[in-house]
């Protein structure tokens, strides 16, 4: 498989995934500024050598891919962007914010983010797909995103 369409392909199925939707949706980047992102990081790890920035521009879901300076502007703003995000993040443990207990939930849904990560990753690790996989990855995709849209709304779970 090219390059081109490798890198598309993988970029389609990640934005595509239900979990990165819904992150997606919520952070502080455009859908565009997140494809850039992940073509300047990750196209050259799945290329295994060093490309240049009108050949990552190319890579882009367009068909015709954008300009060099297109594709630059946009990375510039995607990367500010999650600088930004992590000031926001640093701010608010500064504050004190994170010593709340405020934060049980957003860290109960990282959590079960993460609980996601591995389930998907074990699956993709060469191990049979059963219903049983299917399931189980069904039910911890549900919780995420049940636990993220309420997050997301403003919404906090109380505890039983």
């Amino acid at each position: 498989m090219k390059l081109k369409e490798g890198v598309q392909k993988w970029i389609t199925d990640s934005i595509g995934d239900p979990i990165a939707k819904i992150l997606a949706k919520n952070s502080n980047l455009t859908k565009i500024q997140l494809e850039t992102l992940l073509i300047d990081i990750l196209a050259e790890k799945m290329a295994g050598k060093p490309l240049k920035y009108d050949e990552k521009a190319r890579l882009r879901l367009l068909k015709e891919g954008v300009s060099r300076g297109a594709f630059n502007r946009t990375l510039k703003q995607a990367k500010e962007n999650v600088i930004k995000s992590i000031y926001t993040v640093i701010l608010l443990g500064y504050l004190g914010i994170f010593e709340s207990t405020q934060l049980d939930p957003y860290m109960e849904a990282a959590s079960k983010l993460q609980t996601y990560i591995n389930a998907y990753k074990g699956i993709l690790g060469g191990k049979k797909l059963t219903n049983e996989h299917l399931r189980i990855m069904n039910i911890l995709r549900e919780e995420l995103e049940d636990s993220l849209t309420m997050l997301s709304k403003g919404g906090v779970r109380e505890k039983a």
